[in-house]
């Protein structure tokens, strides 16, 4: 394994176009990280056709970057606007905000980067380290268990992305019944292709995720009217701060970073959550629980260290057994299928090189993020105040020509709008997108490894009840539904006792 990293570091440090790449991705993760409503998922998303052209470890390293960069960008607006760029940087308004109030925004920035750091070089070490574990003993796995893996993956996203599991199962069942239009991957049988010669071929991945969030978010923007944007202003010197800011707050550094390193492997949960039950903790345990809220640095180190670390926590269960962490991993998954590798146990024994090189490259992307943070905080901020009509135009021309780049036909980019139109109708009815996408992304590993279950087991379906690991995560399935079920109608039964 340390042959393996030490070829994959030296891959990327040694070549130009890679480091180049890195760095455009970081740039890029970080402005659509600090503008609002323009979220990393939909900086993926409009940046995965570029990445089609490129070497696969060249492609991959700028999609973790904008990763990488995406989910620190949004501590800028969190704090010099009190709105978070990503869901990932909520909680970090809760004190950021109110120490800009103060006249502190320089030391909060400063801060809040120096805690992204941490996190994510906690995150990236623990994953470059047991990713590889972890996909030794998934080498084990029969389609039984691929089957139960990847069902189980679907009903825990779908029921943790939103409050309503109701909605969240109808949205991954949704994205499976698109999954399904074209031909059968077994035996090409057509199907819902209505005699359409350009429905056999389906509808492509990465058309789904652009119309489905870049398009949407396109959508949305022009659909409400633009207000102007007020950023406060700011002083920093150095870093932004001094050791007397951190003080005291090393343990709550570390116990952040790995919860939400934890909070991350859980498939559907990821760094939109982590930051808030981090914060939480945070100020449960502390020795003046009452200062929260006013603006001290204690909160804002919790937020942000867990949301970043989140990152290496969500791309374990991407690369060992092919299931997204969250959102922006959905992306990813979408991002190694385009360049024809499949994430699971076998990627590392058949992509080795490329998967030790994207460790190389989150390693360089991370310390990119600092450097930029810190060094050009003030080309950031500037960014804030771009207005809308400006940025809408060039999102469209940029995901029309990705998704006509494909291959060459103008029934994907009806597609994208299509799709664009299905997520905003989505979002109007609050129906969660990520579960749509998981649904779309799985539905044909579910399938495929049903049908081989089937085809070992002469037809017998209670044969997957026969395997241990199958079985196991069978199991899970039905008490994640039971446990969600149990809390949204808890859930309920406060908000009708409170009048709500």
């Amino acid at each position: 394994m340390f042959h393996m990293l030490a070829t994959g570091f030296a891959s990327v440090f040694t070549d130009p176009t890679c480091i180049t790449m890195v760095f455009l991705g970081v740039v890029v993760g970080i402005i659509f990280g600090a503008l609002p409503g323009l979220t990393t998922v939909a900086g993926l998303s409009m940046f995965l056709p570029v990445t089609y052209v490129m070497a696969s470890h060249i492609g991959l390293a700028m999609l973790t970057a904008i990763y990488i960069g995406g989910i620190s960008g949004g501590l800028i607006s969190a704090i010099l606007l009190n709105m978070p760029g990503t869901p990932a940087s909520i909680a970090t308004t809760f004190e950021g905000a109110p120490m800009a109030r103060k006249g502190e925004a320089g030391k909060a920035l400063g801060i809040a980067v120096f805690a992204s750091l941490i996190g994510t070089l906690t995150g990236v070490a623990v994953m470059i380290f047991a990713s590889p574990l972890l996909a030794k003993l998934t080498l084990k796995f029969g389609p039984w268990e691929y089957f139960s893996v990847t069902f189980f993956a679907l009903t825990l996203i779908a029921s943790l992305t939103e409050k309503s599991v109701i909605k969240g199962l109808l949205s991954a069942m949704f994205g499976m019944m698109i999954a399904t239009v074209g031909l059968s991957p077994t035996d090409g049988t057509p199907r819902f292709t209505f005699g359409s010669l350009q429905m056999s071929s389906g509808f492509h991945l990465l058309v789904v995720l652009v119309g489905l969030y870049a398009i949407r978010e396109v959508l949305l923007a022009a659909s409400e009217k633009e207000q102007p944007v007020k950023v406060l202003d700011y002083k920093m010197k150095g870093l932004g701060f001094g050791r007397r800011d951190l003080k005291g707050n090393w343990f709550n550094l570390i116990r952040s970073s790995l919860l939400g390193l934890g909070i991350g492997v859980l498939p559907g949960i990821g760094g939109s959550t982590s930051n808030i039950i981090a914060y939480s903790v945070a100020k449960n345990s502390s020795k003046h629980p009452e200062k929260y809220g006013t603006g001290i640095p204690d909160g804002l180190i919790a937020s942000e260290s867990s949301n970043n670390s989140s990152i290496g926590g969500a791309m374990i269960p991407l690369l060992t057994l092919g299931i997204p962490g969250d959102g922006a991993t959905a992306i990813l998954l979408g991002g190694f299928m385009l360049h024809g590798m499949q994430p699971g146990p076998l990627l590392f024994q058949q992509n080795g090189p490329v998967v030790y090189s994207i460790f190389a490259a989150m390693a360089l992307g991370t310390i990119f993020m600092a450097v930029l943070m810190w060094g050009g905080m003030r080309m950031f901020v500037k960014i804030l105040k771009v207005p809308n009509h400006i940025l809408i135009p060039l999102i469209v021309v940029l995901c029309s020509i990705g998704a006509y780049a494909l291959s060459s036909r103008v029934f994907d980019m009806w597609g994208l709008l299509l799709f664009g139109f299905i997520g905003l109708m989505m979002s109007r009815f609050g129906i969660p997108a990520p579960p749509f996408i998981l649904g779309f992304i799985l539905e044909g590993s579910l399938e495929l490894n049903l049908r081989r279950g089937l085809e070992y087991s002469n037809g017998n379906w209670l044969d997957v009840f026969t395997h241990p690991i199958s079985a196991m995560f069978l199991i899970l399935t039905l008490l994640s539904l039971i446990m969600t079920i149990f809390n949204n109608y808890k859930a309920a039964k406060k908000d009708l006792a409170q009048g709500v």
